[in-house]
């Protein structure tokens, strides 16, 4: 199993949510984010330059690995905009999942048994 942090525009994650439930990836966490990145765009001031910053969502998604390229395809198409900013995506390792209710470990904890 693997973790994908992507970090988006917020203007692209209604797009994104909707491509990856279109590849049968239906759970994932997400939230705003702030920070810093080399997007900086200047505006004029009376005492210095102000920074702006273009709004950010982070989503954590964590898939099996056979799902693992199919995701990240989807967030490169789905969230490229072409400008500076589109965002970063990251991928570490899952040791191990449970599902709470049930106790189920592992790949089988990530998705419903129809």
């Amino acid at each position: 199993m693997k973790k994908i942090e992507a970090i988006i525009r917020v203007s692209k994650f209604q797009q994104v949510k909707e491509a990856l439930h279109a590849i049968d990836i239906d759970f994932f966490t997400y939230w705003d984010t702030v920070g810093v990145g080399n997007e900086k765009k200047r505006r004029g001031s009376y005492r210095g330059p102000d920074t702006e910053f273009i709004s950010r969502r982070t989503l954590s998604i964590v898939v099996r690995d056979q799902n693992l390229k199919k995701t990240i395809d989807c967030l490169l198409k789905t969230a490229y905009t072409g400008e500076l900013g589109d965002g970063k995506i990251f991928v570490s390792p899952v040791e191990e999942s449970y599902r709470i209710r049930t106790g189920e470990a592992g790949d089988e904890s990530l998705y419903i048994r129809d």
